[in-house]
């Protein structure tokens, strides 16, 4: 990873924010031959509990993207998980999945950005957009000048505010993910990987999932609580005693649940944009909304973004004078993003329902659901007694 050095930079395309979205389009577009500003506050992205796992329709965006030598590095795969529904074990699903600490993922990814492609590091003081150019002045003076600004900050607002696009909560404390090492290690485990299903609606929970990343074992529990309740600070506090309260036909497989670090804890919001159609600037990833980690489609929504504007808009819109608002709006009504915005907040929404409910449509679909998981725990039973009966039994 380079460092740009500080002054007056004109380039085609100025990203602010250098995590996953903005990273991944700084590369493509670096390797495209276009001009790249990639701006963030750090040279080095702190620890942050984010996501930690992917699948592997999320790797094949990398691999289409041509950027999985750049991933593959950075994760640990793994297949054969154990899956444990309605308190008994259910299926081992043979599949490819992909686990990381997302800082070193996003550091490695830094890392590996092409040599035309300089990290700038500063905070973005001033902004000012328009048709043709837009300019950024950073926190020491320095100003860069772009043809298009990318913004790519996550969460962050400093830099919308700036532009003067708001955030809409759609749903206010949607979620919660907790995340914390096991004490066993890989190497002593039983199982590559494990993912438990709660029971009961009343206990608000998702699912579990333990899987190894390097020689250790991390677990990922997502939950429909708030940080502020005595759930939560309960679980913070003695974590392994409720882990065996909730989950105990796995405790054995997961160490008796022994914790070896403190719990991290992310409260998720669902929120999308408004005001974000104008002159010279586009939001993409979290910046332009954000999904619920359960159902596990977060970063694909984000490559999604990534792919639509590396491959599809961004070179048409360089290759014409301006970059007007209308110009823009073709990116926010590809009916590809479209498609997986709309998929990653419907199934963010369905995941809380499903889970948490008590209405009779929903008590219904659990039923439904949970009688056709029994019926094949009990065919899988059966099918297993099978060879061992006796010849000429019935």
């Amino acid at each position: 990873m380079t460092t740009a050095a500080a002054g007056p930079t004109e380039v085609d395309v100025a990203i602010v924010g250098a995590g996953m979205a903005g990273t991944t389009l700084a590369t493509l577009l670096g390797n495209a031959g276009r001009k790249v500003a990639l701006i963030d506050p750090h040279r080095v992205h702190h620890d942050e509990f984010r996501a930690e796992k992917i699948g592997a329709d999320q790797m094949q965006l990398f691999q289409k993207l041509g950027l999985d030598k750049m991933v593959m590095p950075l994760v640990t795969p793994f297949t054969d998980i154990d899956v444990f529904r309605l308190g008994q074990f259910f299926a081992r699903e043979k599949k490819w999945e992909y686990a990381f600490s997302y800082g070193a993922l996003i550091n490695g990814l830094r890392d590996a950005l092409p040599p035309q492609v300089p990290i700038t590091i500063g905070k973005v003081a001033e902004v000012s957009t328009g048709p043709d150019r837009q300019r950024l002045v950073l926190a020491d003076g320095a100003v860069i000048d772009a043809r298009l600004l990318v913004v790519a900050t996550g969460y962050s607002e400093l830099v919308r505010r700036a532009i003067g696009v708001e955030r809409v909560e759609l749903s206010k404390a949607h979620s919660l993910s907790m995340g914390f090492d096991l004490a066993v290690a890989r190497r002593d485990c039983a199982f590559g990987a494990v993912t438990c299903y709660g029971k009961r609606a009343s206990d608000r929970v998702a699912y579990l999932t333990v899987f190894p990343i390097g020689d250790k074992m991390r677990a990922n529990m997502f939950v429909y609580r708030t940080v502020a309740e005595q759930w939560t600070r309960d679980f913070r506090a003695d974590p392994q005693k409720m882990l065996r309260e909730l989950m105990p036909e796995i405790a054995a497989q997961c160490g008796n649940f022994e914790v070896a670090s403190p719990v991290e804890v992310r409260q998720v919001n669902l929120t999308t944009t408004q005001g974000h159609r104008r002159d010279g600037v586009v939001f993409i990833g979290d910046a332009f909304n954000t999904t619920c980690p359960t159902p596990g489609v977060g970063i694909g929504r984000v490559m999604v973004d990534v792919d639509q504007l590396h491959s599809v808009h961004i070179p048409r819109w360089l290759e014409t004078p301006g970059m007007a608002a209308d110009k823009i709006g073709a990116f926010y009504d590809d009916p590809v993003k479209v498609a997986s915005d709309k998929a990653g907040m419907r199934v963010s929404f369905y995941a809380k329902q499903i889970t948490t409910e008590t209405g009779l449509e929903w008590r219904v679909r659990r039923l439904r659901n949970n009688t056709a998981r029994q019926l094949m725990i009990i065919g899988r039973k059966m099918r297993h007694l099978g060879p061992r009966r006796e010849p000429g039994m019935a």
